[in-house]
């Protein structure tokens, strides 16, 4: 398949899986009778060692080819795009909706849009920007509708996910700039070997030796933490990275314009409130996809 349909495809993968990732996180978590299975400190080492081990079984050869120059580079998109978003995530949904922090996630394409412009030097067309904005309304729109019915939760926490969303813009950029010739699967390889280590201080920081394996709810958080690892981390770094470099950071963070829909659906089969306004947000935010992915000879 040419790339110019395989973008398509990878597209539509990316935002199942990743619009699937905001579910599993609170299934993780635990914490239906009102206490949390797993602390968010614990759930984000655990996901990122579990994916590390994954990775460096199958990638070792592939980064050992890579040049020393780039290994800056690979630690710093490392960190940016896996491994404090991992924890910024656990902590916002310990007080905020899955579907509420799906939507919040949108807002990674006009991020990187401008510090792809301002920062990096990186073009984009007129289609593209107007997308963003179309589709920036449409997820503004949808916290707007959740926030009205959901008036219990702490919103101070969705800082948390805008936080993580510029670190996800960082790094789309960083890879397009800077890693653009190194093979996909060697860029996540690179990234888990470079902060494997934080994370395991970050767990026996957070007293995770002391996590009762025996227990049934933390055998069923640790399923989920493995479904995340292996499909939300694992295979979605590696064909996001490749993704990013068949296209343009804009292009390839617009797949989290269509993760609101995708964990939104979740959000409802699990419980979580869906209103006409936020039905109408969404049809507003697809529509924006569809600026943002037209292609445009100049830009």
């Amino acid at each position: 398949m040419d790339n110019s349909r395989l973008k398509y495809l990878y597209l539509i993968i990316l935002s199942l899986i990743w619009g699937s990732s905001f579910i599993l996180i609170k299934k993780a978590l635990g914490g239906e009778n009102g206490e949390l299975v797993l602390q968010p400190l614990q759930l984000g080492a655990v996901r990122t060692m579990i994916s590390g081990v994954i990775l460096i079984a199958i990638g070792w050869k592939s980064f050992a080819a890579t040049d020393k120059k780039d290994w800056p580079w690979l630690a710093v998109s490392g960190l940016l795009g896996t491994f404090f978003p991992a924890f910024l995530f656990a902590y916002a949904q310990t007080e905020i909706d899955s579907a509420i922090s799906a939507i919040l996630n949108s807002t990674v394409p006009l991020i990187s849009l401008i510090m792809g412009a301002v920062i990096f030097g990186i073009s984009f067309s007129r289609n593209q920007f107007i997308g963003v904005i179309v589709g920036l309304a449409g997820a503004i729109g949808l916290v707007v509708a959740g926030m009205e019915s959901h008036p219990d939760q702490n919103y101070l926490f969705a800082g948390l996910i805008l936080i993580a969303c510029v670190c996800y813009a960082s790094n789309v950029n960083i890879i397009k700039k800077y890693l653009q010739n190194i093979k996909p699967l060697a860029i996540a390889t690179g990234n888990f070997i470079f902060i494997v280590p934080l994370a395991i201080i970050v767990f026996f920081s957070a007293d995770g030796q002391s996590i009762e394996f025996t227990d049934s709810r933390v055998q069923e958080s640790f399923l989920y933490i493995i479904i995340l690892c292996v499909f939300g981390t694992v295979a979605a770094k590696i064909m996001f990275n490749k993704l990013v470099q068949m296209t343009s950071p804009v292009f390839a963070t617009s797949v989290t314009y269509l993760m609101p829909v995708i964990g939104l659906t979740w959000g409802v089969l699990d419980g979580e409130f869906f209103n006409l306004w936020q039905g109408i947000a969404t049809a507003v935010i697809i529509f924006a996809v569809v600026l943002v992915t037209r292609e445009k000879k100049k830009a």
